[in-house]
């Protein structure tokens, strides 16, 4: 039987850098599985490989613009 693990993590905003507290799901041996942003402002960008927080006021423009200057365009068919 795995198990999750939770463990809290701060985060900055993936276009401007500003903090956010999040709460960090993992699986047994390590691997992302979900999380949620605890401090108020933020918002989730959803990356099914890491956890990736904005804050509220960036447009959706700006924050696809900086997950691919940071990471890449994201693959669907990439293998993890």
């Amino acid at each position: 039987m795995s198990e999750n693990h939770t463990r809290s993590e701060m985060h900055g905003c993936i276009v401007c850098g500003a903090l956010y507290q999040l709460y960090v799901v993992s699986d047994a041996k390590g691997k992302f599985v979900d999380f949620k942003i605890m401090s108020p402002g933020g918002k989730r960008v959803d990356d099914p490989r890491r956890p990736l927080v904005a804050c509220e006021r960036h447009t959706d423009e700006e924050v696809e613009a900086a997950v691919n200057r940071a990471y890449g365009p994201f693959d669907e068919d990439e293998d993890d």
